[in-house]
């Protein structure tokens, strides 16, 4: 188990993220999304365990982003969004903001880092990157 864990931080170490101008402006974006909230809160509402009294607090606006191919992620492009999260356990108890970024292209998500979908050390990793980069960074809040 020991060998596991050395072996994923090493390799998630070894993920060079930045991205370069070049290649922003290699890929078309599409106009800024309209109805990114509704698209955001629909996805959500699927996923977490109590979507009723869960508190989605939607950080920014949507800007481009750029996720560079790495080995264990696909490149993505389009626009991002950061959304903060707390939402209950199965215990019905409150365990704190999470963040999570999204991807939209053409109105529709297209890729999603950090939550109950992509939970683990990479996840949450890509979604506080990507919060900063898009003006949001995560602090842990109670």
């Amino acid at each position: 188990m020991r060998r596991i864990l050395t072996f994923l931080l090493l390799a998630l170490a070894g993920c060079n993220t930045t991205v370069s101008k070049q290649e922003m402006s290699s890929v078309e974006y599409g106009p800024a999304p309209a109805r990114y909230k509704e698209e955001i809160l629909s996805y959500l509402r699927l996923r977490l365990a109590d979507p009723k009294d869960a508190i989605v607090d939607i950080r920014t606006e949507p800007k481009q982003l750029f996720q560079r191919k790495t080995a264990l992620r696909e490149q993505q492009h389009g626009w991002g969004v950061c959304v903060w999260v707390n939402d209950k356990n199965r215990r019905g108890v409150f365990e704190g903001f999470y963040p999570m970024s999204f991807v939209l292209r053409d109105e529709k998500i297209v890729a999603v880092n950090g939550g109950p979908d992509d939970s683990g050390v990479v996840g949450t990793r890509y979604a506080r990157e990507q919060c900063a980069q898009l003006g949001a960074p995560f602090v842990q809040l109670r």
